[in-house]
């Protein structure tokens, strides 16, 4: 008789007593990180049953299948409760893909370089601020901590570099829909970065790893509307301050008075525009200073299905998957999701709020990848208020591929459905190609940023 050592009961084992006792580091068989270092493949990592869905399923699911109400039960362990219900209740579907294993395609390229170089230099200095250790200068580039072992580890990551891309702009067309399925709203906008900290690619950024004459802050981030005229014009600037304990500051423009006004930065709960259920608070699920929330913890580990893979379609137009779901079938992206080895569920809440109407927030973060498939906000009662669930993927698919400076091939997200579940209304937009006022997607441009788009100045251009 054969007896297995791993058998299928042993990851979720393994994850549970990993959680209980308060232990940080991923993988199962050996650890990750290391075996990314050493191999840039995941597959060592795990057993079999985390990296082929046929395997985890007893054969009942496999590659190709489309997950719907009948059988999503089949699954349930394996996604969060905002995606079981749009599934069980709303007539969502997705289908399965394969699961990546090559860490090359899951990060760009000059952000994973930095992470490999930059490995175990980062510290917590008396303020629980990310520092380079022994001199205590700001972070220099990639995770911080690539293998986390805190909540507070974790969330770093996923705050002090957003895009993981020194310069980005996006141009982004929104959909948003009222509960009965029907668009109330479509915008359009371009969401622009530029970090500040931690720069890493040597072509556009010389002076890596800090923009000259702003070592003090994180980033400049703006973001103005095209379309429709009733808000065109309209803009935000963040720019956030290195220190996690302080807020951004927020300036805004409003083409009705033509001028630009500081608006309070605490407001990070509230729609930029009418409709549009997209908060400042939910950028990369971590919108806001680390340290403006706390009591980070981690709350478990498990294998999950999310779209951290394939999710670039630059085939379709401008880049958006066709929709699916919902009582018009308007209200999903009809996406694929692959069995992720491991997530990490990391719940925070926001005790510099005292306001808020997030009790806190729940983000699952992929263990090899480091950033999210799911994010959920829960309201002040502690039910489920709203989701913000993203699509990635490696910049290549048949002919088409997006390269970096090097030309190696990047990686970026391709889309958000944001699910206010109280409410009934979902808003969903692409990373697209372009956006109305001929604005396009783009990469580490190399291009004075702030000049263009990041002051007082460039703010009341972009207006007119």
């Amino acid at each position: 008789m054969h007896i297995r050592k791993y058998d299928f009961d042993y990851s979720r084992r393994h994850f549970m007593e990993k959680t209980a006792l308060g232990l940080g580091g991923a993988g199962v068989l050996t650890s990750l990180w290391p075996e990314i270092c050493r191999s840039g493949d995941v597959s060592k990592a795990y057993p079999e049953e985390l990296t082929n869905i046929e395997a985890y399923t007893k054969g009942k699911v496999k590659v190709g299948d489309t997950i719907n109400a009948d059988n999503i039960d089949i699954v349930q362990d394996l996604v969060d409760p905002m995606l079981y219900q749009e599934v069980k209740q709303d007539q969502r579907t997705f289908f399965i893909m394969e699961t990546q294993t090559d860490i090359e395609t899951m990060y760009p390229p000059y952000f994973l370089d930095a992470t490999l170089n930059n490995q175990g230099k980062a510290v917590f200095d008396a303020n629980n601020n990310v520092v380079v250790e022994g001199s205590g200068e700001p972070w220099i580039g990639g995770h911080p901590f690539p293998d986390p072992q805190t909540g507070l580890e974790a969330i770093a990551n996923l705050t002090l570099s957003w895009g993981r891309h020194d310069q980005t702009t996006y141009a982004i067309p929104v959909t948003s829909l009222n509960p009965e399925g029907e668009m109330s709203y479509n915008y359009n906008f371009v969401w622009a970065e530029q970090q500040c900290t931690g720069l890493v690619n040597p072509v556009i950024s010389p002076d890596r790893p800090y923009l000259k004459g702003h070592k003090d802050k994180v980033r400049f981030q703006s973001v103005w509307f095209t379309s429709p005229n009733d808000v065109k014009g309209t803009a935000f600037l963040n720019v956030w301050h290195y220190d996690q304990r302080e807020f951004p500051d927020l300036f805004g423009y409003l083409p009705a008075f033509k001028r630009v006004r500081r608006f309070p930065t605490n407001q990070r709960f509230e729609p930029l525009v009418a409709g549009m259920n997209l908060f400042l608070s939910d950028a990369w699920s971590a919108g806001d200073p680390m340290l403006t929330w706390g009591n980070y913890k981690i709350v478990g580990r498990q294998p999950m299905l999310g779209s951290m893979h394939y999710q670039w379609r630059p085939d379709l137009p401008n880049w958006e998957l066709p929709t699916i779901g919902g009582p018009k079938g308007k209200s999903y992206y009809n996406c694929g999701k692959s069995l992720l080895p491991e997530v990490v569920i990391l719940e925070g809440e926001p005790t510099g709020f005292p306001r808020a109407p997030v009790s806190k927030r729940r983000v699952y973060i992929d263990a090899r990848v480091l950033s999210f498939p799911q994010a959920i906000s829960f309201d002040r009662r502690g039910d489920i208020w709203k989701s913000f669930e993203p699509g990635f993927g490696y910049q290549k698919y048949g002919d088409y591929e997006r390269k970096a400076r090097d030309g190696r091939t990047e990686w970026m997200w391709s889309w958000v459905i944001s699910n206010d579940i109280q409410s009934g209304r979902i808003s969903r937009f692409p990373h697209g190609k372009e956006c109305a006022g001929g604005w396009k997607s783009e990469l580490d441009m190399g291009i004075d940023m702030l000049s263009e788009y990041m002051t007082v100045q460039a703010m009341r251009r972009l207006g007119t």
